[in-house]
């Protein structure tokens, strides 16, 4: 059974990773790509309307090793992307399938043990990605985030917020350090407390939909591909759909 897990969250953390940094590389949607300025001279550019990718000739280098060059500044920012991206989404699929606990609705998926196999291995993949956001948005160059500005609110100064005219900083990142203490304690004890205090664990499990709430704002405003496209209606849909069995729990739990 352990060998089980171990697999299946090796793979969902594969897949959901390669899907995200596939697509993050070559999106075009946010007119900001790999295939930027190479040098003084020479320059490789896409075109955001129609997908296409221009190729001029580059006189002094050529264009794997430019190309080559270029990925060895920008691979954090992809990483970041595509690891904050997989963080999302398997929240999302990680919070529906555990509020299906409740409905049954998940059960008419997987059976009881494999839903529970499934839904553990989701959290930790989810815990996964988070550390490599994490990570990669320490080691990007060209974004300042230091120790203090990753895990303490309102530190960074990207993107400040006004609300009713008053500063409160960088409000989507501590947003997004909200989110992080929670989803943290709420894994670690999801890997110790389920069995041996089982309703200690439940009250703070509870938290993950808070959680979820600082992760959607956050992402919402943030995320280089979410900003706009497909991308954006699918985020906000699964914010939605969250919402709408959130509320089929909590009338379940008051009807029954």
């Amino acid at each position: 059974m352990r060998d089980m897990k171990k697999i299946l969250i090796t793979i969902l953390f594969l897949v959901a990773i390669s899907f995200a940094i596939s697509f993050t590389f070559f999106n075009t949607e946010r007119g900001v790509s790999l295939f930027a300025q190479i040098d003084d001279e020479s320059v490789v550019r896409e075109v955001d309307e129609q997908s296409t990718i221009i190729v001029e000739n580059l006189p002094q280098s050529s264009l794997s090793h430019a190309l080559l060059e270029r990925i060895k500044t920008s691979w954090p920012w992809y990483v970041t992307r595509a690891s904050g991206l997989t963080a999302g989404f398997l929240l999302i699929i990680l919070m529906l399938s555990g509020t299906g606990f409740i409905t049954g609705s998940t059960f008419r998926f997987l059976e009881p043990i494999t839903a529970w196999a499934t839904h553990r291995a989701l959290g930790i993949a989810l815990g996964l990605s988070i550390l490599v956001h994490l990570t990669t948005l320490y080691l990007d160059e060209f974004v300042d985030f230091d120790i203090k500005s990753l895990l303490i609110p309102f530190v960074s100064d990207l993107r400040p917020v006004e609300l009713f005219g008053f500063p409160v900083g960088s409000l989507y990142v501590a947003f997004g350090i909200f989110a992080l203490y929670v989803f943290l304690l709420v894994i670690v004890t999801s890997l110790l407390w389920i069995e041996k205090k089982p309703r200690t664990w439940k009250a703070i499990h509870i938290l993950s939909y808070v959680g979820v709430l600082f992760v959607f704002v956050h992402a919402l405003y943030l995320g280089t591909d979410l900003t706009q496209g497909v991308l954006r209606y699918i985020w906000i849909g699964g914010g939605v759909l969250v919402t709408i069995v959130t509320l089929q729990r909590l009338w379940r739990v008051k009807t029954v």
